[in-house]
């Protein structure tokens, strides 16, 4: 994703320094001096040219097409079995986070974690792991995006998605939900903590014995997330 908005810039950078050094010229070359400005030789057409303008533009949309498409395939490629996998449901308005870790020894159990208004949820992912999110949504449409991801993806009610990324630098990042889903869509965030697989695997172990084991389903989800009073109230 990278890659292709760095390249659709420079692209659009080609593209502006000759369009305003055209512009330059014709400025210098036709300006008005001591009398009229000189008059540019009129002709009825220019074939030449006029092939020109038309198919380069078409020849630059097609190499940023296939660009595009090319990133798109691979953000979206997914592997027969992703190291970790996290069920994401997004729910008005937080986010619930299951940890799918019942196979692996060395934690054994499922465990979730789900926000509310008052407090936003922690999402914990190994460092160099590939990491498999499935989403879905608990009511409305909402949209799962973590910003130094360059990547989000729909939350929709009734059709789950899903998309893969393998985080390599350890770190804290936000997340949010992209998508305006109603009155409290602001307050859709959640903080992104990469880890080592230990610090990983410690979290969700604590997960399950405080309480948070298994996996939560969606309106589950949804019940948990409602807080008892308004936060206008609150405030």
């Amino acid at each position: 994703m990278g890659d292709v908005w760095v390249g659709s810039w420079i692209a659009s950078l080609v593209i502006g320094l000759l369009v305003w050094g055209l512009i330059g010229w014709a400025v210098v070359r036709y300006r008005r001096r001591d009398g009229d400005a000189p008059a540019p030789r009129q002709t009825t057409y220019h074939l030449p040219l006029e092939l020109l303008y038309t198919l380069v533009p078409f020849l630059i949309i097609g190499v940023l097409f296939f660009y595009t498409v090319k990133a798109s395939d691979a953000v979206l490629q997914e592997s027969d079995e992703p190291e970790v996998t996290v069920n994401v449901i997004g729910q008005k308005w937080s986010w619930t986070f299951n940890y799918m870790e019942a196979d692996n020894p060395d934690v054994g159990t499922d465990a979730h974690e789900v926000g509310t208004l008052e407090k936003i949820p922690d999402l914990y992912l190994p460092v160099d792991k590939t990491v498999r999110f499935n989403l879905e949504s608990a009511d409305v449409i909402h949209s799962f995006w973590v910003p130094s991801f360059y990547f989000k993806m729909d939350v929709i009610p009734g059709s789950p998605n899903s998309f893969e990324v393998t985080p390599n630098k350890i770190g804290e990042y936000d997340g949010k939900c992209a998508e305006l889903c109603g009155e409290y869509h602001s307050l859709m965030l959640f903080k992104v903590h990469v880890v080592s697989e230990e610090e990983y695997e410690q979290h969700v172990i604590e997960l399950a014995e405080n309480g948070n084991a298994g996996e939560l389903e969606l309106q589950e989800a949804l019940q948990a997330t409602l807080p008892t009073t308004a936060p206008e109230e609150e405030a």
